[in-house]
């Protein structure tokens, strides 16, 4: 259970830039995030989604394998995101609060449309599997590589 990508984007709608290294502020967000200090709804701070997610959605919709295609900030591998809605887990130094699936929307939607995969049908498709939306308890960094920590977890 790793960390495998991290992302940020520093406004609305601008590419996501690749990171090593994010560093996170508790009930702030990631700095240098458009998300930054916004409050609007729990869980905003930060976006996970399964990189085994992506890989299966690309190889369905025959496209190339791009793991930030879901504009998610933290691509993880061996960990089930949707076991962790309401569990508190470590990764790198961070501890966070998972707080609810990260539902796709339209948006989503409408960026991997393609023809024969409308915009609701992906949006179908992602359902379940868009991610977790995650809340920062605790400031710190996370870096490619680091381990997902689960409280209670054999592994």
């Amino acid at each position: 259970m790793i960390v495998e990508r991290l992302f940020t984007s520093p406004q609305h709608g601008a590419p996501l830039v690749g990171r090593k290294r994010i560093q996170l502020v508790a009930g702030r967000g990631i700095v240098g995030d458009r998300h930054f200090g916004g409050q609007d709804w729990d869980g905003q701070s930060l976006a996970l989604v399964e990189a085994e997610e992506i890989e299966a959605f690309c190889t369905m919709a025959g496209r190339q394998v791009d793991l930030a295609l879901t504009r998610r900030n933290i691509v993880t591998r061996g960990v089930r995101l949707n076991e962790l809605v309401g569990r508190r887990f470590h990764i790198g130094g961070c501890l966070l609060l998972g707080v609810e699936r990260c539902e796709p929307c339209l948006t989503l939607g409408r960026l991997l449309e393609r023809p024969g995969l409308d915009a609701a049908a992906v949006v179908r498709y992602w359902t379940g599997r868009g991610g977790l939306r995650a809340d920062i308890l605790s400031d710190g960094s996370i870096s490619v590589g680091d381990e997902i920590g689960i409280p209670g977890s054999l592994l």
